[in-house]
């Protein structure tokens, strides 16, 4: 049986979805889904009886979806089942997110649970190479992103973020622990690119995938000045694909917009598009271009 641990966003709605069998929902206390019931809430210092209780129900495997946040532990909580996990746990803490991540991974793996990545049960939420909007890249967004590219390269050697935000040969705004959509509020109010340190992401931004109120929105806003800049997205460069992989969604559309951007670019096969019409729709109503990218 699959038991998910689910965060924030439309990712893990998705993966229940396209299970063929029964899945088992559990939650970190104070990080529930947005839409999804748990079966079961568990806190970090009980993580050692939060795998009994997972193996005493018959789960085999375990996928991670959805945004979390960085838990403060209570050390009077712990219990004695988790008490031989504290010093890699605490050791997970203090890196950053693919670190943190990959410990997190190693604990379940030893435990005898198979990680399954959520793009394996949800293939379609990737898309391969092309552009599928009516607004095309011009030759001028060549070198955009290909410093978006590189940008997350170094990005990902610091483990700090998966998107930044490019114009020609400037680095205008790099993603932090907030995500992307906090990034482009940010450089949409013009503030200043400091992005606050706060959550741990399991494959989506929590508001990136947010449709909410996407479709009331078309049409609702003047036009910005399109600046020449672009939001480039992908995964860190050997990150642990099975989890964290980067999400945009309408409302990471929609923050573009706003911002000025002339489009979003992401790396083909390495981002999950939630609501991919809602997407296309925004931008295509924006004149701006959806470019999924080949390495």
């Amino acid at each position: 049986m699959l038991a998910l641990i689910a965060g924030r966003g439309l990712l893990p709605d998705h993966v229940v979805e396209a299970q063929a069998g029964p899945v088992l929902v559990a939650a970190l206390d104070g990080f529930a889904p947005d839409r999804l019931t748990p079966d079961i809430t568990f806190r970090v210092e009980r993580l050692g009886s939060f795998i009994a209780d997972l193996t005493a129900r018959g789960v085999t495997d375990i996928c991670m979806a959805g945004a979390i946040g960085r838990p403060a532990l209570d050390p009077a909580m712990i219990d004695a089942a988790t008490m031989p996990m504290v010093p890699r746990m605490m050791q997970a803490l203090g890196q950053g997110d693919d670190g943190a991540l990959r410990v997190v991974i190693a604990l379940f793996e030893e435990a005898g649970f198979t990680i399954r990545a959520a793009q394996d049960i949800c293939p379609d939420l990737l898309m391969a190479a092309g552009i599928p909007t009516r607004a095309q890249p011009g030759p001028q967004h060549e070198v955009p992103a290909r410093l978006g590219a590189a940008t997350l390269a170094e990005l990902g050697r610091r483990d700090q973020g998966q998107a930044c935000v490019v114009r020609r040969g400037d680095v205008l705004a790099r993603e932090g622990a907030d995500g992307t959509d906090a990034m482009l509020i940010r450089l949409a109010s013009g503030q200043a690119d400091d992005p606050a340190p706060d959550p741990l992401g399991w494959g989506l931004d929590a508001l990136g995938d947010a449709a909410t109120g996407a479709l009331d929105w078309l049409g609702g806003r003047a036009l910005p000045e399109r600046t020449g800049a672009i939001l480039f997205k992908g995964p860190k460069p050997g990150q642990d694909r099975r989890v964290d992989l980067p999400t945009i969604g309408p409302g990471t559309a929609m923050y573009a917009a706003d911002a000025g951007l002339d489009g979003i670019v992401i790396a083909a096969g390495g981002v999950f598009v939630i609501d991919l019409p809602a997407v296309l729709r925004i931008l295509d109503d924006k004149g701006m271009f959806l470019w999924v990218r080949a390495a």
